[in-house]
């Protein structure tokens, strides 16, 4: 396995061809718009390349992937991923390609490094930067190619207000955005409109919340129940970890989403007092220091105790 750099990883994929590229489950903007991205720069060099369908895809993240999506029947020589920390996060129709991976690119410090070639970059606020970085050195970045690294970098930084946006980030958006694509109503479909199902879905969720260690912890369900009950699907309930750290005086908000009976999705936000990262890896997760998840199997109340337990133990004895 070897680590590459921009001007490398550019120089192998120039040697690709037909190639598929994978996005992670449950597809947030960053890895379905750095794998569009990264399709329309290879298609531009002549090369046959698609994305592996993803069945959960969102209202909104499916029409980036829909001009990109591999035909019936298929056959790819080369394989990439984006934004992939670990195999466990490939969808069950990638699993047949966990040990054919040609190309990762990833920005994760869990990253696992489980191409034959990497390509990574903790440093970076988006994967969509480093795929940027990659198509700048294939050549000239088109408006078809921006766009969705646009949705990538916009999506993953919360519209550039989290911690991991960097002076880079806007560098790489304002270079994006030179180019002329519709940012507008990107941030339109993805910041500024929520549906009536996700307005009923926060409702529950703040009105159950719980708070730990002296407010600064809040916890946050959302059970199949709920889903069922208010009819919301997965577009409703994309980034419903962002709500935690909307509250005042907290600086951990931990989402606990119901996957599957007492399967759940925990998604952690914290501030500088937290490392996410440390939390959800002693729960066999991972991700950045102020955004990392993981999944446990166990009823809710225990699930919800094992995460404090590892919140407590990386921070000391809780307050209250």
């Amino acid at each position: 396995m070897t680590d590459l750099t921009v001007a490398q990883a550019a120089a192998l994929l120039r040697e690709f061809d037909d190639v598929l590229i994978l996005t992670h489950v449950r597809p947030d903007g960053d890895t379905v718009g750095c794998a569009a991205g990264l399709c329309a720069g290879l298609r531009k060099l002549g090369k046959r390349a698609y994305l592996l369908e993803n069945d959960g895809k969102t209202r909104t993240t499916a029409p980036y992937m829909a001009p990109y999506e591999a035909p019936e029947g298929f056959v790819p020589t080369h394989v990439v991923s984006t934004d992939i920390a670990v195999t466990d996060l490939f969808p069950k129709n990638a699993e047949q390609y966990k040990n054919r991976v040609d190309l990762a690119i990833d920005h994760h410090p869990s990253f696992a490094r489980f191409g034959r070639a990497n390509m990574v970059r903790t440093g970076a606020g988006a994967c969509g930067e480093i795929i940027y970085d990659i198509l700048k050195e294939l050549g000239p970045v088109t408006t078809e190619m921006a766009l969705p690294l646009y949705v990538a970098i916009s999506t993953d930084t919360g519209c550039f207000q989290y911690s991991n946006t960097t002076a880079n980030t806007h560098r790489v958006a304002a270079e994006l955005l030179d180019t002329g694509i519709d940012y507008r109503t990107v941030n339109q479909v993805f910041f500024r409109t929520k549906s009536r199902k996700r307005l009923e879905l926060e409702g529950d969720m703040l009105a159950g919340m719980e708070f730990y260690d002296g407010g600064r912890i809040v916890v946050m369900k959302v059970p199949i129940s709920l889903m069922e009950r208010v009819g919301a699907d997965e577009t409703d309930a994309e980034d419903l970890s962002s709500l935690g750290g909307q509250i005042e005086g907290t600086d951990c908000g931990i989402t606990m989403r119901e996957l599957r009976p007492d399967v759940w999705k925990f998604s952690v936000r914290t501030g500088p007092r937290i490392n996410a990262s440390v939390v959800c890896a002693e729960l066999g997760g991972g991700g950045h220091a102020a955004a990392a998840g993981c999944t446990m199997e166990a009823p809710m109340a225990e699930a919800k105790q094992k995460m404090l337990a590892a919140v407590e133990k990386t921070t000391g004895k809780f307050t209250d």
